[in-house]
């Protein structure tokens, strides 16, 4: 028996293959045509400096929650004296400022060369900014930890199903939007762009709670449940108010035709101290006021002020 091997043979592309190879090259040749339309540059980045990173940006959030409840957020925290504790937390501290240097870099870098209308792969002013962007934000991780407590204890004393201030951090939704948005709020404070907002994109894809950075929310401030809740840009709420799942507060919409409101320019309603907003409840527009210790019920329709200590029953219409 002959042990001599043959080779195999070449089979021919099937008829198949050979549509589904013609329809990929029209395919990318119609994405190339896009691509390369003058039109389209505002939707792709080729070939070009570091955008910021959706996924750095996340490791970011996770390493400030780390330094604001250790133990509970990132690596464990071993047992050991105050001066080992201080160089662990001084460790984290200078990585989270290398990290959070190098996206607020990249952001203020690509508006810098949005606005030139260029492409420069440095910017030396551009890291300037960074840098004290960067250091101050640093430098308020002592109140943003002030902060958060405050919020963990106002969820706590509001929720009686909470067991502990453990269980918070463990499985509340609305709490970790919170600390989210705690963190974004000051970074944009500092003057950073894009950053903060794809930090609080990262809360809202993990818990469904929507909450702008540049949104002003009072101390103690608690969201129960979480689920569908929406605090638009221009929102002000004062201290110690509560609100419950699937809450909207929202813009009136533009009609159609009318010039488009600048950004920071007043939309989002006021909430004054010791709010309470059931859930379900929509409240639109930048001249509504909900006074002090009002309680607005489950699916209520609000575009009108609402006078202090007033309570605005389920499925009501205050409308102008």
């Amino acid at each position: 028996m002959s042990t001599e091997r043959r080779p195999l043979p070449i089979r021919s592309e099937s008829r198949s293959q050979i549509e589904t190879s013609s329809q990929v090259d029209v395919v990318a040749d119609q994405l190339l045509d896009m691509y390369l339309d003058p039109r389209a540059r505002e939707m792709q980045h080729i070939g070009s400096y570091e955008l910021p990173s959706e996924h750095q940006v996340e490791s970011i959030v996770e390493q400030c929650r780390a330094l604001l409840y250790p133990g509970y957020a990132g690596p464990d925290v071993d047992r050991g004296s105050p001066t080992a504790l201080r160089d662990v937390i001084r460790a984290r501290v200078i990585e989270l400022r290398l990290a959070l240097h190098r996206q607020v870099y990249r952001a203020a870098h690509h508006k810098r060369q949005q606005a030139l209308g260029s492409a420069d792969l440095e910017c030396v002013e551009c890291a300037s900014k960074a840098d004290t962007i960067t250091e101050r934000f640093v430098a308020h991780l002592p109140e943003l930890r002030r902060q958060v407590t405050l919020d963990l204890h106002a969820a706590y004393e509001s929720d009686p199903a909470a067991t502990g201030v453990d269980e918070i951090l463990f499985c509340y939704p609305g709490s970790y939007a919170i600390t989210v948005y705690r963190m974004a709020h000051a970074l944009l404070r500092e003057g950073a762009v894009i950053i903060p907002r794809i930090m609080t994109e990262v809360a809202h894809r993990r818990t469904g709670v929507d909450i702008h950075p540049g949104a002003e929310i009072g101390e103690s401030f608690f969201i129960d449940h979480g689920t569908g809740v929406v605090i638009g840009e221009t929102t002000l709420i004062g201290k110690r108010v509560r609100i419950y799942q699937g809450v909207t507060l929202g813009a009136l919409s533009v009609p159609q035709g009318e010039t488009r409101p600048t950004p920071g320019h007043r939309r989002h309603p006021t909430l004054e101290d010791d709010v309470v907003i059931y859930a379900n409840a929509t409240i639109l527009g930048g001249e509504t006021v909900i006074g002090a210790g009002s309680v607005i019920g489950g699916n209520a329709f609000v575009t009108a002020s609402v006078p202090p200590g007033a309570r605005v029953p389920g499925s009501a219409r205050t409308q102008r």
